[in-house]
């Protein structure tokens, strides 16, 4: 019988309001107060019922909850014959237990859509070389899969076969296109737009990065700020306080309509709502922005944090080196680059790589006699020439003359942080390649931006030499850079960051800094690091988009400030009810339920504003 009530609250409100409707217009237009007080007083009992329920409930629990405060205030005025306080109060707390309700829902609806992009199948290539449809949990690792135009991809993999544009919204909160073909990564929930393709299954259910998304801001909606648990505590001593007010002032005025008044407008509703409210909305902002903060309270921590350290190496830096600068000392550039590959291709050195990535497509010649010089490089016969590649010391080593420019210039790519390669042909140098690791795209604008948002410290580690990490601080803007970094040098830093006060989040993505991403207050993990970078750290930009940072920071101390805004209107409108109870002539226990139900739709619009949330 209560589950049925409570299960028709809804109901039971347009019921009370039809009754209240009929009541007041039987007294006012009819002048027939029988029919009026009996429509009142059924309006009442009906609406009563399961706010009492749900009193009877928490006390059963030894909770004194608003429900025992509103029950006993509607039964008071219910028996001293007051029948159109106790109907309205009922059918505005039940009504605004519907707009709450409501309004909660539309919070979480960033998180519900999350979940509704969840694969359910796939199509799976079987024994017999064919394709058919299974549910995504018979799908293991290793699997070959066909995803089609239109449909989402169902695991984590690597393209096989095939091209196409996928939409990975989902899961970077980037809403353009990318590009897909043989050896490309792909995630489970994303849609590919156009094109067919071929996958193998690399991680499959609740290992895919999209499973684990989900799983983490689901963990963050259950868990409680230190704000939140403190309301709580609050609650359970505050709600009693205005019992035992009430019955004081009974007691001394012997005035029960005012003793009832006061349980009415000393609910702590718009109190107990208003911050879960707001954690909820920036977590879906965050989910929304390809952002996943690990729970309320590490929105309150991330709020306050005032210095940031960054590891270098695939966080400020893209990890991979890249030819940054070049000097050609002849005018046959096509043939000397052309040596340049020839020789290149035969070694699997990553600064070799690099050259060749940017030397691209061009002739390569037949390489003969090849010698590989330890700690020097590759010296080689190219179509009847010798072709020396590598540093400074093997061109010494060859004899070969570096003008005063040429060293000038090796002397300025040294400066600028790179590690040199030089080729000589039949020991005449012609050509100087510095190559470094190439800083992110928009890293320098969205540092700038953080410092706009309060942070006063931005600090790089590094395993680098100084030298290298000095040059990456000069260009960012740093106010501190340290190199020849151990990860426990760097624990060690952050340890001594934290002694001074500071509130330290530190940006890592490999093993070596998952020590750092615990130690920290706040821990930020670029999304494609390591799952253990991932799984210690309290912030994770998916898809490494460092772009998400000063949004991320941004939002939470948006939402900090919304808890904030929340809590003063909440305890404000209790206090205003009261005083103009106490002292003011017109306050009474309706137009005091009506602002206390006002009050708790404030501060649920207001949390829902941070669903709107963007960086300006």
């Amino acid at each position: 019988m209560q589950r049925f009530i409570l299960s028709k609250k809804n109901q039971i409100a347009v019921i009370s309001a039809i009754l209240i409707v009929i009541g007041f217009t039987v007294e006012m237009g009819f002048h027939n107060e029988a029919v009026a007080t009996w429509s009142l007083a059924i309006a009442s009992i009906l609406g009563v019922a399961p706010i009492a329920i749900q009193a009877y409930q928490a006390l059963k629990v030894k909770v004194v909850s608003i429900d025992v405060l509103v029950t006993i205030a509607v039964v008071g005025a219910f028996f001293i014959k007051n029948f159109e306080e106790a109907a309205i109060v009922t059918f505005l707390f039940l009504f605004g237990a519907f707009l709450e309700q409501r309004t909660l829902n539309k919070t979480r609806s960033a998180i519900k859509e999350l979940t509704e992009m969840a694969p359910e199948s796939a199509l799976k290539r079987m024994e017999n070389g064919k394709f058919e449809e299974v549910e995504v949990d018979e799908v293991d690792v290793g699997d070959i899969l066909l995803v089609k135009t239109g449909a989402k991809v169902p695991v984590d993999g690597t393209v096989l076969s095939g091209e196409g544009h996928i939409n990975e919204s989902s899961i970077t909160g980037e809403s353009v296109p990318v590009s897909k073909r043989k050896d490309s990564g792909v995630f489970a929930g994303t849609i590919l737009e156009n094109g067919t393709l071929q996958i193998i299954a690399d991680r499959v259910g609740e290992d895919t990065t999209f499973g684990r998304i989900i799983e983490l801001v689901e963990e963050a909606q259950d868990s409680k700020s230190e704000a939140e648990r403190f309301i709580d505590r609050f609650s359970k001593y505050y709600t009693p306080a205005v019992l035992v007010l009430g019955i004081i002032v009974w007691l001394f005025s012997r005035n029960i309509e005012l003793a009832i008044t006061i349980l009415v407008l000393g609910c702590p509703g718009a109190l107990v709502i208003g911050v879960p409210v707001s954690n909820v909305a920036g977590i879906g902002n965050g989910a929304r922005h390809g952002i996943l903060l690990k729970g309320s309270e590490v929105i309150g921590d991330f709020s306050r944090v005032d210095a940031f350290v960054f590891d270098k190496t695939g966080t400020l830096t893209i990890g991979n080196p890249q030819v940054a600068e070049k000097e050609i000392y002849t005018a046959d550039v096509n043939e000397v680059l052309a040596y340049l590959a020839s020789v290149e291709h035969e070694s699997d050195h990553p600064l070799a790589k690099a050259v060749v990535e940017h030397i691209g497509d061009t002739k390569l010649y037949l390489v003969e006699k090849t010698e590989v010089v330890k700690g020097g490089g590759i010296v080689a016969q190219v179509e009847g020439h010798r072709v020396a590649v590598g540093n400074v010391a093997l061109m010494e080593r060859e004899n070969v003359n570096l003008a005063e420019k040429a060293r000038n210039d090796i002397t300025r790519f040294e400066k600028n942080g790179n590690s040199l390669v030089l080729i000589s042909v039949d020991n005449e140098l012609k050509a100087l390649i510095g190559i470094r690791d190439q800083i992110r795209p928009g890293v320098k604008e969205d540092l700038q931006k953080l410092k706009k948002l309060g942070v006063k410290n931005l600090v790089v580690l590094s395993g680098d030499n100084q030298g290298k990490v000095d040059l990456v601080a000069r260009e960012l803007g740093l106010t501190e850079a340290h190199g020849h970094m151990l990860p426990g040098d760097k624990s060690a830093y952050i340890e001594k960051l934290k002694a001074k006060g500071h509130i330290v989040a530190f940006v890592g993505d490999g093993v070596n800094d998952s020590p750092s991403l615990a130690l920290a207050q706040i821990g930020i993990a670029m999304g494609s690091g390591t799952d253990v970078a991932i799984e210690t750290s309290d912030v994770v930009l998916m898809n490494s988009d460092f772009s998400r940072l000063p949004h991320a920071l941004g939002l939470a101390k948006a939402t900090a400030n919304n808890m904030r805004q929340n809590i003063i209107i909440a305890v404000g409108v209790v206090l205003i009810l009261l005083a103009s109870l106490f002292f003011s002539e017109w306050m009474n226990m309706s137009i005091g339920m009506l602002v206390h139900e006002g009050s708790i739709l404030a501060v649920i619009l207001n949390g829902m504003r941070l669903l709107r949330y963007k960086l300006r």
